[in-house]
């Protein structure tokens, strides 16, 4: 059927589509292959178009949980997509480029930058994703493995096919990935190595912002956590998270007394002003390592160094907090 265009130049309007499955889509839930085959449509528009029966797989309705098989028949309904933003700055894509520290035909690991959002949404035009498919175009395909926070620096780990992405999904479900975190946290940690075995729910507040709390209610969440050095003032902590909920080690180092250095949202406000006045700009949160197995059972273990702004926290800002605590 021929696309109607719209007036707004960045949208048109398709007609009604069907889509074979192919063995890299396969596996993949149906709300996120709709996501996207209609990008730019809201999350809430696609779940209305699947609960009103709209889309269809080999002719029938499916939940959002359904898991595509491949050879499926998928019926794409009408809707206003989005025709893409305007591309990113060239410098910017260059510089997510360089910060590449692994690749192979499957995957793609970066050194991802503090303040970098890792895909495009919520008012944010170019995201990791973004930027890496603008620098290469043969990685139209990529897809992240897991998250980690826009303020977070470190490890991030993405797959160039299908196949690899469901792999590496079965590998964090299982708890076949370690993942390791540098923290520094208000106080003088006296626990040594704990596991912080806390129950976190996720609320959402006005505006759509996520904000997570220790609760019964929530889901299971654990983080492993060992001293790495002692500041008295600050601590520098390891992380290691055995399930990965939404802002997990910010909320547990919190519940336990210990508030990430930084953290705006879950901080202390008072150390955070201190830290700031220091030389400390955002949440001290770096994601060091991440290892897993490959395809072929060979243990894969990628690192990245300290973030040269965290780096020169520790090397000046601590260092000037305890001289003047010492001069009080």
């Amino acid at each position: 059927m021929q696309e109607n265009s719209s007036k707004d130049t960045n949208s048109r309007v398709t007609g009604v589509r069907k889509v074979r499955v192919s063995s890299e889509r396969a596996g993949q839930r149906i709300d996120n292959f709709l996501r996207n085959e209609l990008p730019g449509v809201p999350k809430g528009r696609v779940y209305r178009l699947l609960r009103r029966g709209e889309v269809r797989v080999n002719g029938g309705r499916v939940r959002a949980e359904y898991k595509l098989q491949e050879g499926d028949e998928v019926r794409v309904p009408p809707a206003r997509v989005s025709t893409g933003t305007p591309a990113p700055p060239e410098r910017l894509a260059a510089e997510m480029l360089d910060r590449v520290i692994y690749e192979d035909k499957r995957l793609l690991v970066i050194d991802k930058p503090t303040g970098a959002a890792v895909h495009g949404g919520s008012g944010i035009s170019h995201g990791v994703i973004e930027l890496l498919r603008h620098a290469r175009p043969d990685l139209n395909d990529l897809a992240l493995v897991h998250r980690i926070d826009r303020e977070t620096s470190g490890c991030l780990v993405m797959a160039k096919r299908r196949s690899a992405l469901r792999e590496l999904h079965e590998r964090f479900r299982e708890g076949k990935v370690e993942k390791n975190y540098l923290a520094l946290v208000v106080g003088d940690w006296q626990y040594g190595e704990q596991l912080i075995d806390v129950p976190l729910l996720v609320q959402n507040r006005k505006g759509g912002e996520r904000h997570v709390i220790v609760s019964d209610k929530g889901k299971e969440a654990r983080t492993r956590v060992s001293l790495s050095r002692t500041y008295g003032i600050y601590s520098l902590l390891q992380c290691a998270p055995a399930t990965g909920r939404t802002h997990q080690i910010r909320v547990h180092l919190h519940h336990a007394g210990h508030p990430i250095a930084g953290d705006d949202r879950y901080g202390d406000e008072e150390a955070n002003k201190a830290a700031k006045q220091l030389g400390l700009k955002r949440l001290f949160l770096h994601a060091q390592s991440i290892a897993f197995a490959d395809d072929s059972g060979n243990e894969l273990h990628f690192t990245a160094p300290l973030a040269d702004d965290l780096e020169r926290f520790l090397t000046v800002g601590v260092i000037e907090a305890q001289r003047r605590k010492k001069s009080l």
